[in-house]
């Protein structure tokens, strides 16, 4: 083995990149470069009808989004296929693997005689020492492992502990199917010791699979990696995270407006914890991260603390930064709100002096799009109902201030603060009674950035126009 560290991320195409393996993922990477060793990534895309090119390159562009970058080249599984069969007979050189001619019939018979007594439903070892002239003509075999039948397999997890399975529970698992194709177990153990893996860190529904594969190592005289099972992700209701949940696919929260560094944050913190600390940047992440702090409980996804948290980092986030992002995400949800694939050169420099004010209330970068919904609204602006409601009652505190606006000399903060106040005075009324009407009028919503920064990025011309619309009622 490599003296270097080295882990994988295997995951299997035949879906996008799942919330979970991406912290998977996340895990790997941080171990291997805490420890100053090699990530690698493994598309395992043996089931070909269900995996497709789409889902590959969801998988790779997810992983990049996140700042995970892997080393080395791709390995694909299924490309293997050859390598994997070659290990298969070199078990059956060895005498540590067979042919097995029983039949689906006899297999299934096999399986209700034994549920029928109550047995486990396992292979019982037919042709484990029968000579393959015995097999009925037509028969296509598998190869299956000759398991010990005595003793025990054992894993020293660095998250579940010391792991024991009794050889006798255990039964002759097939490593190639009868039309020559590896299984599961055969070609990731074969993969795993090629590619140089020397720390498996999955989740710890491939526990049951430990042992198996602990046996193929074993009987080709390979070192078995060490491995680290992590706790599943659940929901809020303590099951196993899935769709009905919300989002499970990390594509799906790119589109949601959230940042990859809070979500890379977000998810490290899922299942693993360095003292009280929760914001992490990625050089403190590498330098703190431990297969022994990662907990045995599965962690439950929390989405409103995961919005927190990327409110955090938007507020962090310089604001061009923050432009470039919600541009980004505008050929998948610009055409719902009015906007094409990317700002014009106007309303780009709007929302960049805009920013500072609109990063302080938003918690995602789709929040932080539809608040700036007055910056690149036409006219005549569409009003929600709380924003017509509060128009209505306003309206005519608002209709004699626009030529106070256009007598202006210079259209700034401190200046439109000085009309607005002015005006509300001349009227005897609280500010909020002008201010309210004319924040309606100018973005469409009751709730905005600063009224007078508002004002401001929209310039004179277009503030007049607004109230002008405003006032025709």
């Amino acid at each position: 083995m490599s003296s270097a560290p080295v882990t994988r991320f295997a995951p299997s195409p035949t879906g996008y990149l799942h919330i979970g393996g991406a912290r998977t993922a996340l895990f790997n990477w941080l171990y291997s470069r805490h420890t100053q060793g090699k990530f690698r990534l493994r598309i395992e895309d043996t089931d070909r009808e269900r995996s497709t090119d789409e889902a590959i390159d969801k998988i790779m562009d997810g992983l990049k989004w996140l700042g995970i970058q892997w080393d080395d080249e791709v390995v694909f599984q299924f490309s293997r296929a050859a390598r994997h069969r070659e290990v298969a007979q070199a078990l059956l050189a060895k005498g540590a693997a067979y042919y097995c001619y029983a039949t689906p019939e006899e297999l299934e018979d096999m399986r209700e005689k034994a549920k029928a007594a109550g047995l486990p439903q396992k292979y019982d070892g037919r042709w484990r020492d029968r000579d393959p002239s015995e097999a009925r003509p037509g028969i296509k075999p598998v190869i299956r492992l000759k398991h010990p039948l005595t003793g025990e397999t054992v894993i020293d997890d660095a998250v579940q502990g010391r792991v024991t399975w009794q050889n006798k529970d255990l039964d002759d698992f097939v490593l190639l199917r009868s039309d020559g194709t590896p299984t599961f177990m055969l070609a990731v153990v074969v993969d795993d010791h090629d590619m140089g893996v020397t720390q498996i860190i999955r989740g710890d529904d491939h526990l049951t699979n430990a042992a198996r594969q602990a046996q193929i190592y074993e009987a080709m005289g390979w070192e078995i990696p060490r491995m680290a099972h992590i706790p599943l992700i659940h929901g809020a209701d303590g099951k196993k995270l899935s769709k009905r949940h919300g989002a499970t696919e990390v594509d799906m929260y790119r589109t949601m407006g959230y940042l990859p560094v809070a979500l890379r944050n977000y998810l490290v913190r899922l299942g693993w914890s360095h003292g009280d600390q929760e914001i992490f940047s990625t050089g403190e992440m590498i330098a703190a991260f431990d297969l022994s702090a990662i907990g045995r409980a599965p962690a439950r996804f929390d989405f409103a603390k995961l919005e927190n948290l990327n409110g955090h980092y938007m507020r962090l986030t310089p604001d061009e930064e923050l432009v470039s992002a919600v541009e980004n995400l505008l050929p998948d949800i610009g055409a719902g709100r009015g906007l094409g694939p990317a700002f014009d050169a106007e309303t780009r420099q709007k929302l960049l002096k805009a920013m500072p004010g609109l990063k302080e209330r938003a918690k995602t970068l789709v929040e932080l799009l539809d608040s700036a919904y007055y910056l690149y609204a036409p006219r005549p602006l569409v009003l929600d109902d709380k924003a017509k409601s509060v128009l209505e009652k306003g309206r005519e505190n608002i209709r004699g201030i626009i030529g106070k606006f256009t007598a202006l000399s210079q259209w700034t903060v401190e200046n439109l603060e000085d009309v607005v106040r002015g005006h509300a005075g001349e009227l005897d009324v609280k500010l909020g009674q002008v201010a309210q009407p004319l924040r309606a009028a100018l973005t469409g919503r009751t709730a905005s950035p600063g009224l007078f920064d508002v004002m401001e990025v929209l310039g004179r011309d277009e503030t007049i126009a607004r109230l002008e619309d405003a006032c025709r009622q």
